[in-house]
């Protein structure tokens, strides 16, 4: 029998697994964990980790990357956020800290063994599973995931189309730092994203 929904997420809100019992270096700041599960959202994004600004606010994708992946689905800040309708679940719930370069870690270790299949488990009526970058797609994709993201992402259609549970759409991470990317594969661009655009108004 699943969890209730409403007590996972509040053991994820007061877990600090990163910060005691680290797989690893321990975080090196306080957690604060992110995430937006909901019994109602029949959409999923699984994303990779909160970045610096999300970590302020503690809103998921409240930044830039963000108004790019609202601008690929179709949909405003406040349809996005209303999670009766958006469930946005991070392979990592904490800001995982910056390299040297400055750019953003990996998603911590320890959060999807802890949390994710529970959460899952926890919200059968999810219908469409958006599988953000590479990490997400590590966990989600399985033997479907292929060597490099571009060729997992080109093969949106097959992994759409495959499974007997929600429907699975891999996308790039929505950074900027992605523009190159998107310019260089431009059936992102013309064939996926109008497909996603509605199979998201289906469910919202």
């Amino acid at each position: 029998m699943a969890e209730a929904l409403e007590t996972l997420v509040e053991q994820i809100h007061a877990c600090r697994l990163c910060r005691d019992r680290p797989l690893g270096a321990p975080l090196p700041h306080e957690p604060r964990p992110v995430v937006t599960a909901s019994r109602r959202a029949r959409i999923l994004v699984a994303g990779q980790a909160p970045g610096t600004r999300v970590h302020e606010s503690g809103l998921p994708f409240d930044d830039r990357s963000g108004d790019r992946l609202r601008d690929w689905l179709g949909v405003s800040r406040e349809v996005f956020h209303d999670p009766g309708r958006f469930a946005v679940i991070p392979m990592g719930f904490c800001f995982p800290g910056q390299d040297a370069r400055g750019g953003d870690l990996p998603p911590r270790r320890e959060c999807a063994p802890a949390w994710r299949a529970r959460l899952l488990a926890a919200m059968p009526q999810i219908e469409l599973v958006l599988v953000v970058g590479q990490y997400a797609q590590a966990w989600h994709m399985q033997r479907l995931r292929a060597p490099s993201l571009t060729e997992t992402v080109r093969n949106w259609k097959a992994i759409f189309a495959a499974g007997d549970g929600p429907h699975h759409l891999p996308l790039p991470h929505p950074s900027w730092r992605n523009t190159a990317w998107m310019k260089k594969n431009s059936w992102f661009e013309r064939d996926l994203l109008p497909f996603l655009k509605k199979e998201i108004q289906k469910r919202i």
